[in-house]
């Protein structure tokens, strides 16, 4: 699949979250919540570092956001954009959330549950499954990853 002119948008707006992220000393990770019609709704960053929740990741702060602002926690139609590829438990909130379509960045090649070494929201014995298209701005979401881990090492 290849990404619509608003996904690269949403995209644009998750690197800059993930940015902000990083200087806060969050894993550098931002998402993006767009209505069936493009819109953004939510957004979200890494945020486990600055509220001490290991629940803080990105996705579920986009996807808490955006169930607040449909006033339901389904979500369905809408697309997450973030700009790594979900854990399991982002993945799990995917799914939980009814979200459409996920749009992503850097494969995260230890951790991911969208198609690298877990591929939890497209797995046929559960109940819903979600479009994905990977990949998207993916040397800008590895190139902040990558400077934000040189960093502490």
């Amino acid at each position: 699949m290849q990404p619509a002119p608003a996904d690269l948008a949403a995209m644009d707006r998750a690197l800059a979250l993930a940015a902000a992220a990083g200087e806060t000393g969050d894993v550098p990770v931002g998402a993006v919540v767009m209505d069936a019609q493009g819109a953004v709704i939510a957004e979200g960053r890494n945020l486990r570092e600055l509220e001490h929740d290991p629940t803080a990741h990105a996705e579920v702060v986009a996807l808490r956001a955006a169930a607040a602002a449909r006033g339901s926690w389904n979500l369905e139609g809408c697309t997450l954009v973030v700009t790594l590829e979900p854990c399991v438990m982002c993945a799990g909130a995917v799914l939980q959330s009814r979200v459409s379509r996920l749009v992503f960045g850097a494969w995260d090649e230890k951790a991911g549950a969208a198609g690298s070494v877990y591929d939890v929201v497209r797995d046929r014995r559960l109940p819903y499954r979600a479009e994905v298209v990977a990949g998207v701005r993916a040397d800008a979401a590895s190139a902040l990853l990558r400077a934000f881990f040189d960093a502490r090492r």
